[in-house]
């Protein structure tokens, strides 16, 4: 019996971590195997990918490797193409298909569980796709972190007042959790940073954050969230309701109301959409692009195929309106795993299926150090109490005892010595120091501005014709 879970989020890992608990002896000797195809060999924490760009945890804390989680289930670092249920077979690509010359894999399976996540739901706005930075890996959290330092690094060395001011203005779009706690932390580290700058005072860098709707964090509630934007206004954070991006051509924010932003950061976070794969399964999806699934969290219609997570349409059977879903969120997707894997396995044995029932208990927010908002079982907080909680908690959620003793250990460090302010944007090409050199061209002095030192994020080529 070969069961196959396709992700290594949330979802993903969590269904294989019980279904390894649960198979233990069958998988000992034989009787079962569980594979995981996953495009990364590690879970990403999101939650703290904000405190990860700003330097408070260390990005390799805020991942947890599945190989030794998962110790005794099949990890295969691919992207999954195509499912066919109907054959029972997916198709998978990885990092070995275009080396070895053999084609993807065909891996069949007689359970599968689809949770691969979801992806960055973009607009067509001009520019965007150029200029743009996302927020959702811990790769673009700590390349945003270098790439703010790099920028205040440029407003301190220009002699161009358009480049400084350019260089010092970073624009936010979306006011969800990710949009908010990435703007508040980066924000919050930068103001820190600034004492550092000979030339560069906190008040010189100016922070947009533009939201579509007429609130932001409407998780914690709308008295919560009205004080999440009075308190990031009292820091000078420029928060613009109602306002669209239109356009992010030639490095210039062009915004709904009329307001025009020269810029060199343009973080966009304005929402998710369903995993490509989904739209590549013979499996029901609903209009959303979403897998229609039941309560008990098998796909509808589709014996032995199941889903959690962002991928899923899970009928929210404690909701009063009939016909609501459960939120696409980590809340979900952690306890959705454990009952999903329950009942692969008591379909497996013929035995019962359970419902998935959880009402929502409600978030936190950070909104930078010692500041945050939560509404949690009808209670609301504010400042530093919710600002405890939301590490508390987080601290209680990251998975394995050996992530949350570092995480804490990174908590207390930072607490007692002074922030890092370091870039360390060359990490992300760590080969273009010797590609210079070994071409024997370029400007011949390490670090400076050249034609072998690589562009930062949301940065046109270097190539003279569009360098603001």
């Amino acid at each position: 019996m070969r069961i196959l879970v396709v992700g290594g989020g949330y979802g993903g890992m969590y269904t294989a971590l019980r279904l390894q608990r649960k198979l233990k002896q069958r998988l000992k000797s034989g009787d079962a195997e569980i594979v995981v195809v996953t495009p990364e060999p590690y879970m990403t924490y999101q939650p703290f990918l904000p405190e990860a760009a700003a330097g408070s945890i260390s990005p390799r804390h805020v991942v947890v490797p599945l190989r030794r989680v998962l110790k005794d289930c099949t990890i295969v670092i691919g992207e999954a193409e195509r499912v066919d249920h109907a054959k029972r077979t997916a198709t998978v690509t990885t990092l070995a298909t275009g080396e070895d010359g053999t084609g993807a894999l065909e891996i069949g399976y007689d359970e599968i569980v689809i949770a691969p996540g979801s992806v960055s739901r973009t607009l067509p706005v001009p520019g965007l796709a150029e200029f743009g930075i996302g927020f959702k890996t811990v790769e673009e959290a700590i390349g945003l972190r270098n790439h703010v330092i790099e920028q205040m690094d440029i407003a301190s060395a220009t002699r161009d007042p358009a480049i400084r001011d350019a260089a010092l203005t970073f624009v936010f779009v979306g006011g969800g959790y990710a949009g908010v706690e990435a703007l508040a932390e980066l924000e919050d580290m930068a103001r820190y940073t600034a004492r550092y700058y000979h030339n560069i005072k906190p008040a010189d860098l100016k922070w947009i954050l533009v939201e579509a709707s007429g609130r932001i964090l409407p998780e914690v509630g709308e008295a919560m969230g009205t004080y999440a934007i009075g308190e990031l206004r009292g820091r000078n954070i420029d928060v613009r309701l109602e306002t669209r991006l239109d356009t992010c051509e030639d490095r210039v924010a062009v915004l709904s109301d009329g307001s025009r932003f020269p810029t060199r950061t343009l973080v966009w976070t304005a929402g998710v959409k369903p995993s490509p794969l989904l739209a590549a399964t013979d499996l029901p999806l609903t209009e959303r692009g979403r897998l229609r699934c039941t309560a008990t969290l098998g796909v509808q219609d589709t014996p032995h195929a199941w889903a959690a997570g962002d991928a899923a349409a899970v009928p929210d059977l404690t909701a009063s309106e009939p016909g609501s879903e459960t939120a696409p969120n980590a809340q979900h997707a952690v306890r959705q795993a454990r009952v999903l894997a329950d009942n692969v396995l008591a379909s497996i044995d013929g035995e019962p299926l359970t419902e998935y029932r959880h009402a929502y208990a409600g978030s936190v927010a950070s909104l930078g150090l010692h500041k945050g908002v939560a509404h949690v079982y009808g209670r609301k907080l504010k400042g530093y109490p919710a600002w405890l909680m939301h590490r508390m908690y987080h601290l209680s959620r990251v998975p394995t005892f050996n992530r949350k003793a570092r995480v804490l250990a990174e908590w207390t460090l930072s607490g007692l010595f002074k922030r890092e302010i370091v870039s360390l944007g060359s990490l992300e090409h760590p080969r273009a120091e010797f590609e210079l050199a070994a071409g024997g061209g370029g400007s011949g002095t390490p670090g400076l501005p050249g034609p072998g030192r690589p562009k930062g994020p949301g940065e046109p080529p270097r190539d003279g014709r569009t360098d603001s």
